[in-house]
């Protein structure tokens, strides 16, 4: 049996605001292959984050692949604006106001990941029209907006639940899990059937980030 491989998406969000760059160069030292980069607008989430500026200078220094998780609503007008600074996928929220077939088609048009976010308490089948083209399902275990809150502890079975569903329609869809993620979570979401873990806080203020990703693979 051949053991899949977790990737590790250190999530931007939570990095020293003074240093992006060096954040992003060590992420990629550390093992990451993703970076996770968390778009916030004050509307749909609480809070406000990075424009596509922030993308587009990042993407010339790194070779990761870019989820772009857009916390916004109407998202559909600004996505090309990050597809064009760089995101190797868009990652959107079906429960913001927005024309996700639009998003969808921009996606396709320029050949890059399309990625559904689901709140915690979003029932997993209402949005299900969308799964057959479907790159990313990121299963939110916190609230979305703010980095540091506690893992909710209704994660994993959401992520077995997904899991299922792939097996039963055939889908093709990675499974993230994002807010919360550290080594005990982490492994929690790992067993459950997670494929992409997003983890901010305990790898940046980490004492040891390079080793705690490797702990987080599980090596």
């Amino acid at each position: 049996m051949v053991m899949r491989e977790l990737i590790i998406a250190p999530s931007l969000f939570a990095a020293a605001p003074d240093n992006f760059g060096a954040a992003v160069t060590n992420a990629e030292r550390w093992g990451a292959k993703y970076l996770h980069i968390d778009i916030m607008d004050g509307h749909f989430v609480p809070n406000l984050s990075f424009g596509p500026d922030i993308v587009a200078g990042l993407r010339k220094k790194s070779g990761l692949y870019f989820d772009v998780h857009l916390m916004i609503e109407n998202p559909e007008i600004y996505a090309p604006q990050f597809i064009k600074a760089g995101a190797d996928c868009l990652t959107v929220h079906p429960e913001a106001k927005g024309d996700m077939d639009k998003i969808l088609r921009l996606c396709k048009e320029y050949n890059i990941g399309f990625g559904i976010a689901l709140k915690p308490h979003t029932p997993l089948d209402e949005f299900e029209a969308y799964y057959k083209d479907c790159d990313l399902l990121l299963i939110m275990s916190i609230e979305p907006g703010f980095g540091g809150q506690t893992f909710m502890p209704i994660a994993p079975p959401r992520i077995s639940q997904a899991k299922e569903i792939r097996r039963e329609k055939g889908y093709r869809y990675k499974i993230s899990v994002d807010g919360g993620i550290n080594q005990e979570t982490g492994a929690s979401c790992k067993k459950a059937g997670a494929d992409v873990l997003v983890a901010g806080s305990a790898i940046f203020l980490s004492d040891d980030p390079g080793a705690l990703i490797s702990r987080l693979k599980g090596e």
